[in-house]
């Protein structure tokens, strides 16, 4: 399978799923945050695991720490919801102003293509949403956490297919295949 085609069919699952979301935002936040939290616990089970293998002192204990901290936040978070939608909402506005900044400029490096003013816009939603959670954070964060999700799903899943039929077109040298 080509690039393109998998760069398309993962388009097209994020879009997907940015629909499903659309459909029931309150169930897409709490989703999320259970999801995050599930991670979280085991990306800090992870972290301690590695952490007893590594060598040195040093190591071991900031990586027992952080090991630990990935654990309570996990667990934190999944024993308690509501609270944390809360502080996943914070983290998604903050990931939204970072990935948006990230799409900005790599649209900027494809200057000239097809590919730039998708790039662009998609960068600039996602900023823009980032904006619209840290504006009104408490009043709807359980709502808006499910409705930004599912918007930028869709925004990411229109970006990669957009990338995917810019690059069917390149020969396949220049798409990272050797024919």
């Amino acid at each position: 399978m080509n690039n393109w085609l998998l760069w398309l069919i993962v388009g097209i699952v994020l879009i997907l799923g940015g629909i499903f979301a659309l459909m029931n935002p309150f169930a897409a936040s709490v989703a999320a945050e259970q999801i995050a939290g599930w991670c979280f616990v085991f990306g800090g089970i992870g972290q301690l695991v590695a952490a007893l293998r590594a060598d040195g002192w040093g190591a071991k204990i900031v990586g027992v720490l952080l090991g630990i901290a990935y654990v309570w936040l996990g667990v934190t978070l999944l024993g308690n919801p509501l609270v944390g939608i809360i502080t996943l909402t914070m983290m998604v506005a903050i990931m939204f102003v970072v990935n948006g900044v990230l799409k900005i400029v790599m649209a900027f490096g494809a200057r000239g293509s097809g590919y730039f003013w998708v790039a662009l816009l998609s960068g600039v939603l996602s900023v823009a949403l980032g904006v619209m959670v840290f504006g009104n954070f408490l009043q709807s964060s359980a709502v808006l956490l499910g409705v930004l999700l599912a918007i930028e799903l869709i925004s990411s899943g229109v970006t990669m297919v957009a990338l995917a039929l810019a690059a069917r077109k390149l020969p396949p040298e220049e798409r990272g295949l050797h024919a």
